[in-house]
């Protein structure tokens, strides 16, 4: 009787146990991936991407109020308002980035509420960003475009020279991003054909040199940056001084 009674014991709890089991599995919530064609967007992404480029204004009517800032970073990914497109070399090694970001607000009337510019130089890579945020986001959220070079040249060499738009990202309300990079070749293949997307990566580069002047980047980002290498020296000691800070009360005093 003892058996049977085991037996039945062990049947009931096997049937529980899958039965929960079940339920836990179907209360699963399902992961959707998105992946994101940067080499060879769509044509309807592609209109999308040309109609956000052809709504920033070219001679925006700025507020009075702005942000300069910059500083120094050590990190092993790019920050969020940094992100590296895919032509960047980004190691993963620890770093060092020295980074400026400037900040201006449009007037009311723009479809556009604020504009973010953004140069950082890690001693590899050089990498700049402008990023366009929408006032009342419907579809469209904001607007980026960034280029990057390599730190063989300075700064101020980098921005004389204009340098290309390399990615254009649009990142929408409720849908996935849509994404239009410069995608170099794929190991053992070919480069991929991106002529078709010229006219795109063209007119992102008009409004990123725009921006870049409109901003006063090319003399405020080598200013300030000189700024964070001052900041970040130690001080030279010279011979037969004292490095500790000496004491307010040191002196004898008078009466």
């Amino acid at each position: 009787m003892t058996r049977v009674f085991r037996k039945i014991l062990f049947l009931t709890t096997a049937f529980s146990l899958t039965c929960v089991s079940a339920l836990l599995g179907k209360q699963q919530p399902q992961v959707k991936v998105n992946v994101l064609n940067v080499c060879t967007p769509s044509a309807e992404e592609q209109k999308e991407i040309s109609s956000a480029l052809s709504r920033v204004p070219k001679q925006p009517l700025f507020s009075e109020d702005f942000e300069v800032a910059r500083g120094r970073s050590s990190l092993t990914e790019a920050p969020g308002f940094l992100q590296a497109g895919q032509s960047t070399q980004i190691s993963d090694e620890p770093s060092v980035a020295t980074w400026v970001r400037l900040r201006r607000e449009f007037s009311m009337q723009a479809l556009f509420s604020t504009v973010q510019y953004s140069f950082s130089d890690d001693g590899k890579n050089m990498i700049e960003t402008l990023v366009l945020h929408v006032r009342d986001p419907k579809d469209l959220v904001q607007l980026s475009i960034e280029d990057s070079a390599s730190s063989v040249t300075s700064p101020a060499a980098m921005l004389a020279a204009s340098s290309p738009a390399s990615r254009i990202k649009l990142e929408r309300f409720g849908k996935s991003s849509v994404v239009l990079a410069r995608c170099t070749a794929a190991e053992g293949g070919p480069a991929p054909d991106q002529s078709a997307y010229e006219p795109l990566f063209a007119s992102a580069s008009l409004v990123l040199t725009n921006y870049r002047t409109l901003l006063n980047a090319r003399h405020t980002v080598p200013d300030e940056l000189a700024r964070v290498a001052t900041a970040t020296s130690k001080p030279k000691v010279g011979r037969g001084q004292s490095s500790a800070p000496k004491s307010a009360g040191s002196g004898a005093d008078k009466k």
